[in-house]
């Protein structure tokens, strides 16, 4: 048969063809719209907007970047417009840029990152390194069915983050362990190891799990743990979410061997002969934190208004290893503040001050709460002072 005769049969054969099928949408945008449901999950919860600010959760600071971004591309508008029943696109910016540095410690870099970016797939968190094989892999999730059994975890680590009782640490090179019950961000989502199965052997002789993931955005996946690792490798804005189970916290007794000191927890009670701390003596109590000797700290405390210008007498340590003093000394003062003593003194030059670290609150209700930090239950409960004692919120 002639080429020309071929030709007039393909031409004819190509009207029955079926119709070519849609391509699938690439990575990057699944990835875009995965980022925007979780907006519209914070706004269906919160009834607003995520926003700007220091005194914001820390998820809440980065959808609020995602989404000034997002408005911010009309080269997604397209693809988002569809899915926005709340209007998110047309809003105005969520406030203003936040400002250039923040007291949590890691995330200033990466929200400041976020600010820069020419394209909302270039967040630290939310890579455009689709042709990634473990990028791929996790975008490759289905809805988790019984994502409200999770939910709570998450709102609970989002609490610890933002008490700095969790921290959001980089995963390293000899830290890529995963247990069930971990937290990671990967990919700009928080990450759930929900269960971690059985051991497997892989076509290359080595020893693998298969894991399943939930998603902070009601997906989940069968990922590998190795391919879980690779994707911390690929991603240099991995974190793990650690918190005190994990062994970051330890109180009393002896530092294990690998723990490094991060300092003293201490509570005192003064020696003051002020009529009101005399009266209520075994009750007032100053809660603190130190990096160095506690006695050393005190030595001078008769001279000093934030000790009540009196000595004192240390009634209990705690040892602190691999957690934040500041923001463990601002947990305690925040679960306490309802009982925070009110009282004005005359500095030695006779100027009025008023010590913010003294507390009306017994001594086993402290005892409690450093239990409850250690393993991790203490952000279900606040103080009621007029029960001194600790109460579900």
């Amino acid at each position: 048969m002639r080429k020309s005769d071929l030709d007039e049969l393909a031409d004819e054969l190509a009207e029955f063809a079926p119709p070519e099928k849609t391509a699938a949408r690439p990575a990057s945008e699944e990835r875009v719209i995965a980022g925007f449901e979780e907006i519209q999950r914070f706004v269906e919860k919160h009834g607003r907007p995520p926003q700007h600010g220091e005194d914001r959760d820390i998820f809440e600071r980065l959808y609020a970047v995602r989404l000034d971004r997002l408005r911010a591309l009309p080269a997604y508008h397209d693809l988002l417009r569809p899915l926005d029943h709340q209007n998110l696109l047309s809003g105005a910016p969520c406030a203003a840029e936040p400002p250039a540095s923040y007291n949590l410690d890691e995330l200033a870099a990466e929200l400041a990152a976020a600010s820069d970016a020419e394209d909302i797939t270039v967040l630290r968190h939310v890579r455009t390194s689709a042709d990634k094989r473990a990028a791929e892999e996790i975008a490759d999730r289905k809805p988790c069915e019984d994502f409200e059994t999770f939910r709570p975890l998450f709102e609970r680590a989002a609490t610890e983050i933002k008490t700095g009782l969790r921290q959001s640490l980089p995963i390293t090179a000899g830290n890529r362990a995963v247990e069930g019950g971990d937290f990671f961000v990967l990919d700009g989502v928080t990450v759930y190891v929900a269960e971690v199965g059985e051991p497997l052997k892989t076509t290359a002789g080595e020893v693998d799990r298969r894991l399943r993931l939930v998603f902070a955005n009601g997906t989940e996946s069968n990922l590998l743990l190795r391919s879980l690792q690779r994707a911390f490798y690929n991603d240099p804005a991995a974190r793990r979410l650690a918190s005190p189970e994990t062994g970051q916290l330890s109180f009393g007794g002896e530092l294990e061997a690998d723990d490094v000191e991060s300092g003293t927890i201490y509570v005192l009670r003064s020696d003051s002969d002020h009529p009101y701390v005399a009266q209520h003596r075994d009750l007032i109590h100053k809660i603190g934190v130190t990096g160095g000797n506690v006695d050393t700290r005190i030595a001078n405390a008769e001279n000093e208004s934030t000790y009540l210008l009196a000595k004192v007498e240390v009634v209990a340590t705690y040892k602190l290893a691999g957690i934040n003093r500041t923001r463990m000394e601002n947990l305690f003062h925040r679960l306490f503040a309802p009982a925070r003593l009110d009282i004005t003194i005359q500095d030695r030059f006779g100027h009025p001050v008023q010590p913010e670290e003294w507390f009306l609150v017994p001594l086993f209700v402290i005892d409690e709460a450093v239990a409850r930090i250690k393993d991790g239950s203490i952000t279900g409960y606040v103080y009621d002072p007029g029960a001194a004692r600790l109460v579900k919120a």
